[in-house]
């Protein structure tokens, strides 16, 4: 049976502007994402339903591709739904996951001390506050995880593709080659690998730029029809999307790494050389995007951390085994 896949394209409080979710009908009708939790955004969706000739009630399961707010807000409104499926860290994040939230708060204020960050920006219960405001609670009914065909949702598989969050699915149809790409891979902009904590304290610290780098190697070789983005527009040529953006990335990590070899340097004091324009206003994206540089650089052995007292500082290693 084909899917017939409808765009509902949402507000956001967010500098990112709209958010799309899909409406794919078939044997059963999907909600792929579930927008950010305002009446704004609930008005505009039943609006748009009603366009299709549906209403919230018509449909049967939710299919998430992470679990950021944007994506997962409105899911507690429709709490007739027959299922609700997602990575394992959405389930924590739709139930408020006490133990997980808790750990995640410890997380990044131990962190961002070792890292030098003023404590003016170490507000992190302010943040996650303003994350939650902008979500409902609920749970999975099933964790979707790579291989996976999706229920009722016929020909489409699971892809993992972390880096913009550790949750972050994509789905595939092998027949159609239609992509629904969540933030996954976006037409006008990068999207930025976000630091997070691990699954479980104590495991270690994931690094999302090069998840986020292997997720989109991986899927050079693949043939979509049509990629389905959490925003901007619909498109199909991303071969030459991710060469562009993995040398960009590549072109950052040498303006970092001539600055380590000027001087050692915190993440911190690395992220306000980045970004002098925008790491107050845009704190955690700046932070994340630096952190990313410094782990793939790590990655390569150009630099490491500086064994000393204090702030974690990050020196160039003098001897490399190959130029950048």
């Amino acid at each position: 049976m084909t899917n017939e896949i409808h765009q509902i394209t949402l507000p956001t409080p967010y500098p990112v502007g709209d958010v799309h979710a899909y409406i794919v009908k078939n044997d059963t009708v999907t909600l792929i994402d579930a927008g950010v939790h305002t009446n704004e955004a609930w008005t505009s969706f039943k609006e748009q339903l009603k366009n299709i000739n549906l209403a919230p009630e018509d449909i049967g399961q939710i299919v998430l591709t992470h679990h950021h707010p944007d994506h997962i807000g409105l899911v507690g409104r429709l709490d007739h739904v027959d299922a609700i499926y997602g990575h394992l860290l959405v389930h924590k994040w739709l139930t408020r996951d006490e133990k997980y939230i808790n750990h995640y708060l410890n997380f990044f204020n131990d962190l961002y001390f070792r890292w030098g960050v003023p404590e003016r920006f170490r507000n992190m219960e302010k943040t996650l506050q303003n994350t939650l405001a902008f979500t409902t609670t609920s749970e999975l009914t099933d964790v979707l995880t790579e291989g996976d065909e999706v229920p009722g949702l016929d020909g489409f598989v699971t892809l993992g593709t972390p880096g913009h969050a550790e949750s972050h699915l994509s789905f595939y149809h092998n027949e159609t080659n239609e992509f629904l790409a969540g933030d996954f891979l976006l037409k006008h902009i990068s999207s930025n690998p976000l630091l997070e904590p691990p699954m479980n304290k104590g495991e270690e610290r994931p690094k999302p730029l090069l998840k986020y780098r292997e997720s989109m190697k991986k899927v050079l070789g693949y043939t979509f029809s049509n990629i389905y983005p959490g925003h901007g527009d619909i498109f199909s040529d991303h071969r030459d999307l991710i060469i562009e953006r993995l040398a960009k990335q590549e072109k950052r990590s040498k303006k970092v790494l001539d600055y380590i070899r000027h001087s050692p340097a915190t993440p911190f004091e690395i992220c306000q050389y980045l970004f002098p324009k925008h790491y107050q206003s845009q704190f955690g994206l700046t932070m994340s995007e630096t952190v990313g540089q410094l782990d793939y650089l790590c990655s390569l052995g150009k630099i490491t951390e500086l064994d000393q007292e204090g702030p974690t500082r990050f020196i160039a290693r003098h001897k490399v085994t190959s130029d950048m």
